[in-house]
C-alpha cells in the first residue's frame, strides 16, 4: 500500500512539474516571438530563442542589433573603450591585446604577453622581467620573470 501511495505522487509531482515547464516556454516564445518582430531586417550578433512551431526546447539563433566600429569606427575613441583600434568589429588596444599584438590579428603564442606592440616572453625577457616594463639593473638577467633568480 506504501508504495502505490510513493509511486501516485511521484507521478503527480512529474505531471505538475511538465505542465509548469511547458507553460514558462510558451510564455517565453511569445516574448521572444514579439521581439523578432521587431528586429526582423537588424544585423549583429547572435542570439538564442525557443522555436515556436515545435513546442520542445530546440533552438535556433536570433540576430540582435548591435553597434560595432566596423560601422562607427569613432566608437573606439570614446571613454571607456577598450582601446582606439578596430580588429574584427572589436575595439582593441594593439600595444597591449595578446590577440592583436602590434597590428590586428598578430597573435602572441602561450607564454609569451604584448608590450609595446611587441610581444616578448616575461619569464626570460631583461627589458621586460615578469610583465611589461619591469626592467632588471645592469648586469643582472632574467630568469622564470625574476631577476638574478637563484
Amino acid at each position: 500500500m506504501k508504495f502505490r501511495k510513493l509511486v501516485f505522487v511521484l507521478v503527480v509531482a512529474t505531471v505538475l512539474i511538465v505542465t509548469i515547464s511547458a507553460a514558462s516556454q510558451q510564455h517565453s516564445t511569445e516574448k521572444y516571438s514579439a521581439a523578432e518582430n521587431d528586429h526582423k531586417d537588424d544585423d549583429a550578433d547572435d542570439a538564442i530563442i525557443m522555436d515556436s512551431t515545435s513546442h520542445r526546447s530546440l533552438l535556433q539563433k536570433k540576430r540582435n542589433r548591435r553597434v560595432t566600429c566596423k560601422k562607427f569606427p569613432g566608437i573606439c575613441h570614446a571613454k571607456g573603450s577598450p582601446g582606439p583600434a578596430c580588429c574584427k568589429k572589436k575595439c582593441v588596444n594593439v600595444l597591449k591585446d595578446r590577440q592583436n599584438c602590434g597590428k590586428c590579428g598578430k597573435k602572441c603564442k602561450y607564454n609569451e604577453v604584448c608590450c609595446k606592440g611587441r610581444c616578448v616572453n616575461p619569464s626570460f625577457n631583461t627589458k621586460h622581467c615578469g610583465g611589461c616594463n619591469n626592467r632588471c639593473g645592469n648586469g643582472e638577467f632574467c630568469v622564470f620573470g625574476l631577476c638574478n633568480y637563484a
